[in-house]
C-alpha cells in the first residue's frame, strides 16, 4: 500500500525522457502525489483487459463463451426493460427507446458479427476482440456527417461495455498485465475501476471527467494513488506508451515531459518524502490539543488492502468501512458467508480497535453491476433508489449484510452505520432487521457479538434538521459532509462542470454540521465526522470548535491532522467557530479559517 507522498510519488524505475514536444494540461488535483510513467489509454466505458492468442482447437470454445455473454447481456437488458415499465410514462418511453437500441446491438449486429470473426481470424480472446471491433466501429462513426448517426456510437459503447463486464465476471483483476508505474488515462474512471487498481502496479491516473469530492477521488486518496480529474482536452492527447507525469498536488498532467520537468518533479518528490518521514514520527503520539482536548482519529477505508495503511498511520479504529467493494465488479451480490470472511479479516486485523461498517450505499456514482436487477435507471440517481432505500426495499440484501457484520463482531468490536437515513421510521425498520438476525443466528448457535451500536449518517439537510428526533432513535451519529454539502447546495460533486461550485464552507453547510453536533451532545450519543473535511488540516480548528472530538479520514491524512491538533488551543478554536458561524459568505469564512493561528 502506498502512502500519499512516499511510494505514491516514487520515481518510476525506468522512464525514457521523450523527444517529442512537452505538453501541459490542467485539471483538479484530487489525490496528492507525483507519478511519472508510461501511459495506458483505456477505451471509454470498457474494463481494461489483456489480449492473448487462442489456439486453433480453442476457437469454438471461445466463441461459445462470447455467445453466452451476449445471451446474458440481452437478458439483463430485458430485465431493465421490464423494470422501466414501472416508471412514469415520459421516463419509461425514453428508457424504452434507449434499451431497445442496446438490445439491437446484441442481435446479429456488426458488433457481434465482427467479434466472432475476429476470434476466428485473429485468434484472440473475446474481450480483446470486443475492444478491437469497437475501435473500428468508432472510427467509422466518427467520419459521419450526420450528427444523429455519429452519436449512435454511444449505444455501441454501452453494449460493448456490458459484454466485457459479463466476459470478465467476478474475480478478474483489471490492469494486471501492465508494467509497474503505469499511468492510466481515460475519459472517465469510475469507483469500480479504481477498486481494481493495484498501487504496486499503477502509478496514478488522469481522466477528462470527475470532481474532487466524487467517490473515484476518495478511493484514489485512500489508495494513495496520485490522480488528476477534469482534465480538459484530454481526449486524443495521449497515446498508450507516451511518457506522462501526473501531479496530484497541483492538478497537472504533462505529456512527454522533458529533462527539466523530470528534474523539477524529482525535487518536489524528495521534499514530500521528507515531510512524510517527519509525520511518521507522530504515529504513537496521542492527538491532544495544547490545552488538553483529546481527539480520536480513525480511518475511512474503501478496500481490505488499505488496512495496513490505516495501522501504519496510527488509526484508533475504522470510523467508516465502506462496504461497496463487496458488490463491485461482479455479476451476483455476495453471499452472507463471503461478506463475513471479508469483514472478519478487517475486524480481526484491527486487534481490538472498533470498526464501523456502513451498510450498502450504492446508487448515483457508486452503482454496482451485481445489483442491476434491483435498481432501475433513475432520472436523478442521487435522489432515487439508493443506500438504505435500496436495502429496505430488498430485505434479503440488508439481512445478509447485517448477519455478516454480527458474525464479524465475534472477532472484535463493530458498529453498524446506516446511510441516507431521513426519518425515525427508517431507523426502526433497520433495528427490527438487526434484532431478527440476532435471533436467527443465536438459534443457529452461530458465534456473534452482542447487538452492536446502530448509528446513522447525517448527510442530508432533512436529517441534520431532524437530528434531535433521530438522536433519540439511534446510538451514534456520523456526519457525512461530502453528501451533506452536495444535497445542501444542489451540486453534483462528481460533475466536473459544476465541481468548482462545491463548497463545504458554505454557511448553510456549517450551520447544519453544528446543529447536528449539538443535537448529539444533548442526547448524550457519540458523534463522528467522516467526510473529506475531517482529513484536511485546514479545517481542523473549525471542527474542534464545533465540539467534534472524533474524526475519521483517509489513512494518509491522519498524521497531518494530528500535527495540527497538537498545535491548537481548543478553547480558542471554539471562539473561532462562533465567529465563523456568524458569517454570511463562504469567501469570508475561508479567510478567517486561514488566518487562525496554531498554539493560540
Amino acid at each position: 500500500m502506498k502512502t500519499e507522498a512516499s511510494s505514491a510519488v516514487a520515481r518510476p524505475q525506468a522512464v525514457e525522457i521523450a523527444e517529442r514536444p512537452e505538453r501541459h494540461f490542467s485539471g483538479l488535483g484530487v489525490s496528492a502525489g507525483i507519478a511519472v510513467g508510461p501511459a495506458h489509454v483505456v477505451e471509454r466505458g470498457l474494463i481494461d483487459v489483456p489480449e492473448y492468442r487462442i489456439e486453433d482447437e480453442a476457437i469454438e470454445t471461445e466463441i461459445a463463451r462470447f455467445s453466452d455473454a451476449v445471451t446474458l447481456s440481452a437478458s439483463q437488458i430485458r430485465n431493465l426493460q421490464a423494470q422501466a415499465e414501472t416508471l412514469p410514462e415520459e421516463v419509461a418511453g425514453q428508457l424504452r427507446h434507449l434499451l431497445d437500441a442496446h438490445l439491437l446491438m446484441l442481435t446479429g449486429s456488426r458488433l457481434v458479427r465482427g467479434v466472432e470473426a475476429r476470434i476466428r481470424d485473429a485468434r484472440i480472446n473475446a474481450e480483446a476482440a470486443v475492444q478491437v471491433q469497437l475501435s473500428e466501429i468508432a472510427q467509422a462513426f466518427a467520419v459521419m456527417e450526420d450528427p444523429y448517426l455519429a452519436g449512435k456510437i454511444d449505444d455501441v459503447r454501452e453494449a460493448s461495455a456490458r459484454l466485457v463486464r459479463n466476459l470478465t465476471r467476478a474475480g478478474y483483476q483489471a490492469f494486471s498485465g501492465l508494467p509497474p508505474g503505469t499511468i492510466v488515462i481515460a475519459e472517465e474512471i469510475t469507483p469500480a475501476d479504481t477498486a481494481l487498481m493495484d498501487p504496486a502496479r499503477i502509478g496514478g491516473f488522469a481522466a477528462a471527467h470527475g470532481g474532487a469530492e466524487g467517490h473515484t477521488a476518495i478511493m484514489a486518496r485512500s489508495l494513495g494513488l496520485p490522480a488528476v480529474l477534469g482534465v480538459a482536452d484530454l481526449a486524443g492527447a495521449v497515446r498508450s506508451g507516451d511518457v506522462v507525469a501526473v501531479d496530484g498536488v497541483r492538478g497537472g498532467l504533462v505529456v512527454n515531459p522533458g529533462e527539466a520537468t523530470i528534474a523539477r518533479l524529482e525535487r518536489r518528490r524528495r521534499a514530500l518524502e521528507r515531510r512524510e518521514r517527519q509525520l511518521a514520527r507522530l504515529r504513537e503520539v496521542a492527538a491532544v490539543s495544547s490545552d488538553g482536548a483529546r481527539v480520536t482519529l480513525q480511518c475511512n477505508i474503501e478496500l481490505p488492502n488499505e488496512l495496513p495503511q490505516a495501522q501504519e498511520a496510527g488509526a484508533e479504529g475504522i470510523g467508516l468501512l465502506r462496504s461497496e467493494f463487496l458488490y463491485m465488479n461482479r455479476e451476483e451480490p455476495p453471499s452472507e458467508d463471503e461478506q463475513y470472511v471479508a469483514l472478519k479479516e478487517i475486524v480481526a486485523g484491527m486487534e481490538g480497535a472498533p470498526v464501523t461498517v456502513r451498510t450498502l450505499d450504492v446508487g448515483s456514482d457508486k452503482l454496482a453491476y451485481s445489483l442491476g436487477e434491483h435498481i432501475a435507471p433513475s432520472v436523478n440517481p442521487a435522489l432515487g433508489l439508493r443506500a438504505i432505500r435500496l436495502s429496505l426495499k430488498t430485505p434479503a440484501l440488508l439481512e445478509a449484510q447485517i448477519a455478516a457484520i454480527l458474525r464479524a463482531g465475534a472477532h472484535g468490536p463493530v458498529r453498524i452505520l446506516v446511510p441516507m437515513i431521513t426519518s425515525v421510521k427508517e431507523i426502526r425498520q433497520v433495528r427490527k432487521a438487526v434484532d431478527k438476525m440476532v435471533r436467527k443466528l443465536t438459534r443457529a448457535r452461530v458465534p456473534i457479538t452482542d447487538t452492536p451500536p446502530l448509528g446513522i449518517m447525517i448527510e442530508t439537510p432533512g436529517a441534520a434538521l431532524a437530528a434531535d428526533a433521530l438522536a433519540d432513535a439511534c446510538d451514534f451519529f456520523s456526519l457525512g459532509t461530502n453528501d451533506l454539502t452536495m444535497y445542501t447546495l444542489a451540486i453534483d460533486r462528481g460533475d466536473d462542470q459544476v465541481a468548482h461550485l462545491y463548497d463545504p464552507l458554505h454557511p448553510a453547510v456549517l450551520r447544519l454540521i453544528r446543529f447536528a453536533t449539538d443535537a448529539a451532545r444533548r442526547a448524550g450519543i457519540p458523534v463522528n465526522l467522516c467526510g473529506e473535511l475531517a482529513g484536511n488540516p485546514r479545517f481542523t480548528a473549525m471542527l474542534l470548535g464545533f465540539g467534534l472530538r472524533d474524526l475519521s479520514m483517509a489513512p494518509p491524512n491522519v498524521p497531518r491532522v494530528k500535527q495540527r491538533i497538537l498545535a491548537l488551543d481548543a478553547e480558542a478554536a471554539t471562539r473561532h467557530a462562533e465567529e465563523l458561524l456568524s458569517q454570511s459568505e463562504a469567501g469570508r469564512i475561508a479567510k478567517l479559517i486561514d488566518a487562525f493561528p496554531d498554539d493560540s
